[in-house]
């Protein structure tokens, strides 16, 4: 499968930081936030990775180039106004060339094994998302798995709710029939919900969103840990 990485964010919370840089582009110790993410894709077998870019999305281009030093191929889709999530995904589509496709928030960290991930059908399933245990900052989560492995939104079972992790397979047939325009995929993913074609895992290994100054200052401590208990690992 290919992958999409969501790169086109503002990253408005991680101000000052990215007051000339997009969020993407800062670094866990030598290397930037996507970088690593290439990394753990190419590491998982993707066949190629589109990237969506919009805020300075240039020197992200810049930096990464057609992809052949990560050991893949990455085309960009620049967005000349923002397109949010389920608009982006829509306009990489052509890109993307599968049917079912990988898709990744470029501002998350994990350790996540993407050779995991099985495709989708498109028709028993349209979606497959992965859930993580719920953050401090994010104590309600947003849905829940049933006992067959079914992902639903439902208020009224909060404290069986998990947080999205950013990670997910889709297929073309979520997006069927929605033009290119700004759209997020939440409640494209909330309708096919209801129909029991959205199916989940819950990953309990390393995960965190990188959404704050903060959040970036503690995920390089603890990289920092880790090199000093693995110099062997190198960067």
């Amino acid at each position: 499968m290919r992958a999409m990485i969501l790169a086109a964010g503002l990253g408005k919370r991680m101000q000052p930081l990215t007051a000339d840089l997009p969020k993407p582009l800062l670094k866990v110790g030598s290397k930037t936030l996507i970088e690593h993410q290439i990394e753990r894709l190419v590491a998982g077998g993707v066949t190629g990775i589109v990237i969506n870019h919009f805020y300075l999305g240039g020197m992200i281009e810049e930096l990464l180039g057609n992809g052949s030093r990560y050991g893949t191929s990455i085309s960009y889709s620049k967005e000349a106004i923002r397109l949010e999530t389920a608009g982006g995904i829509i306009k990489a589509l052509p890109q993307l060339q599968d049917d079912c496709f990988l898709v990744v928030n470029a501002d998350i960290w994990t350790d996540f094994n993407f050779a995991s991930l099985e495709p989708v059908d498109g028709i028993d399933r349209l979606a497959h998302l992965v859930l993580v245990e719920n953050a401090d900052h994010h104590p309600h989560g947003d849905f829940y798995i049933d006992e067959k492995g079914r992902v639903h939104e439902d208020h009224s079972s909060r404290d069986q709710r998990l947080t999205f992790s950013g990670i997910s397979v889709m297929h073309k047939n979520l997006f069927r029939d929605y033009p290119i325009q700004p759209r997020s995929h939440v409640p494209l993913l909330q309708e096919a919900m209801l129909v029991e074609q959205v199916s989940g895992e819950v990953y309990e290994g390393l995960w965190m969103d990188i959404g704050t100054p903060a959040r970036l200052k503690e995920v390089n401590a603890l990289r920092d840990a880790d090199m000093k208990a693995n110099p062997e690992t190198g960067e």
